[in-house]
């Protein structure tokens, strides 16, 4: 099933300009999100991150248990930079996006930010590179064929 819509600026930076994702989550704000102050703990923005990543793939039909079990597939976070910019509040609905802006033999760049979605004032935005490993030894290996396939597009 390939993406849909209109893709991705291929830069590589944490500027301020906004990039048309491949992929957007919407994520509410709930209270175990917060710091006492009821500001998002800093934290909470790379689950809200990887909370899209986790459903871009799954909306390109790849569960990551089943691709672990059935095809010793994994993908982990190799580095990542974060830029906190507007702290996001309780109750916010935020729009998390992710653009892909290099791909790798065995690994993707990911540009993502986090957006209030009323008013798309920035929260927070990264940069993620996702390595592509054999489940069993956390070795790299190659990207799949068919989700190289799928982001032919984009990158």
């Amino acid at each position: 099933m390939p993406l849909r819509g209109s893709f991705i600026d291929q830069s590589n930076s944490l500027s301020s300009k906004a990039q048309t994702p491949s992929f957007l989550l919407k994520a509410r704000v709930y209270y175990e999100d917060t710091d006492a102050g009821g500001m998002v703990y800093h934290a909470t923005y790379l689950r809200f991150m990887e909370r899209a990543r986790t459903d871009w793939l799954r909306s390109l039909g790849y569960e990551q248990q089943v691709a672990r079990e059935r095809h010793n597939l994994g993908f982990i976070v190799r580095s990542l930079t974060l830029d906190y910019v507007k702290g996001a509040r309780l109750d916010d609905l935020l729009d998390v996006s992710v653009t892909i802006v290099r791909r790798g033999g065995a690994s993707l760049n990911f540009a993502q930010e986090v957006r209030r979605a009323d008013d798309g004032v920035l929260c927070c935005r990264g940069l993620v590179k996702v390595a592509c490993v054999w489940a069993d030894s956390l070795k790299p290996r190659p990207l799949p064929e068919q989700l190289l396939a799928e982001i032919a597009d984009v990158c």
